[in-house]
């Protein structure tokens, strides 16, 4: 099918959104609400594997496990990401 699915976690809520593979990130941002992909900055992104071996998103940071992305960057199946956006 082409598709690949990327991650967004909070608080109080985790969720999957899927996208055609070869999605660059600001693609990805879009699904969630056009504003992201229009306002794109950035996209932290943590690996999926590297989230479970660290146990959290603080924890994954904190052993430099995430990184700043731009607009180049084409999407990674499993990556869990915040997108930083300008509205």
């Amino acid at each position: 099918l082409g598709l690949q699915t990327y991650l967004t976690a909070g608080p109080k809520e985790a969720r999957a959104w899927t996208i055609p593979k070869g999605a660059k990130a600001p693609q990805a941002a879009g699904v969630i609400h056009t504003d992201f992909e229009k306002g794109f900055i950035k996209a932290e992104v943590i690996g999926f594997q590297d989230l479970v071996d660290t146990g959290s998103i603080a924890e994954a940071r904190a052993k430099g496990k995430a990184r700043i992305e731009g607009k180049e960057y084409v999407m990674q199946d499993g990556d869990v990401v915040e997108f930083r956006f300008n509205n």
